[in-house]
């Protein structure tokens, strides 16, 4: 694929004030909790209005998670944009060694994590993210295959890609964990225990 034209001025001044917008509410959210900081809050830190604040994201929880469509437009591109000779699981085993493996060792995902779990309104919203890129995903992974976007295949393995980060969450070698898991999607649990003399 061609490299994507540089970014003009005018692009590169809302791709700076909107990732400011997410430093300023990740650092007060986790500073003070996500219920006590107010949108105000955010765009005061960020030197904002709050009209702009919500021009780039469109409510207080979507702040916390401002990567959303770029991992999902990134999970996709795995999928379609892979060379000719590589396998859908092994391009989305690729995605996942150069793009979630590093993210597990980042020293603020401990941060990050609890302030999800411990705030109702994050969990849901994390819940439906997840749910989104799912389904985005199966739908890709179907159509690189020809089969029908609902096929229960295709969406079954979508989502056991999107639990790989929570599965290496915490391991001491994430990128082996992130081998082994795709290992077994590429093998199958019976094959990978009867090969080790197992009992499946």
């Amino acid at each position: 694929m061609p490299d994507s034209p540089p970014l003009g001025r005018r692009e590169r001044k809302k791709a700076a004030t909107r990732q400011a917008i997410a430093d300023a509410a990740l650092e007060l959210f986790l500073a003070h909790g996500f219920e006590r900081v107010s949108v105000r809050d955010i765009a005061d830190r960020a030197d904002v209005s709050t009209t702009t604040l919500f021009a780039h994201f469109p409510s207080k929880e979507a702040l916390v998670f401002d990567r959303e469509e770029e991992v999902e437009a990134a999970l996709t591109a795995a999928v379609r944009e892979r060379p000719d000779d590589q396998s859908v699981v092994e391009a989305l085993r690729a995605h996942a060694l150069t793009s979630w493996a590093p993210i597990a060792s980042d020293p603020r995902l401990r941060q990050f994590t609890a302030l999800v779990d411990r705030t109702p309104a994050l969990r849901e919203y994390a819940e439906r993210m997840w749910l989104r890129h799912a389904d985005a995903l199966g739908t890709a992974i179907a159509e690189e295959l020809g089969r029908e976007t609902d096929d229960l295949a295709c969406s079954a393995l979508a989502r056991f890609v999107l639990q790989v980060p929570t599965l290496t969450k915490g391991r001491p070698d994430p990128r082996a964990a992130v081998e082994t898991v795709f290992d077994l999607l590429l093998h199958g649990w019976r094959s990978q225990f009867d090969a080790e003399g197992g009992v499946g």
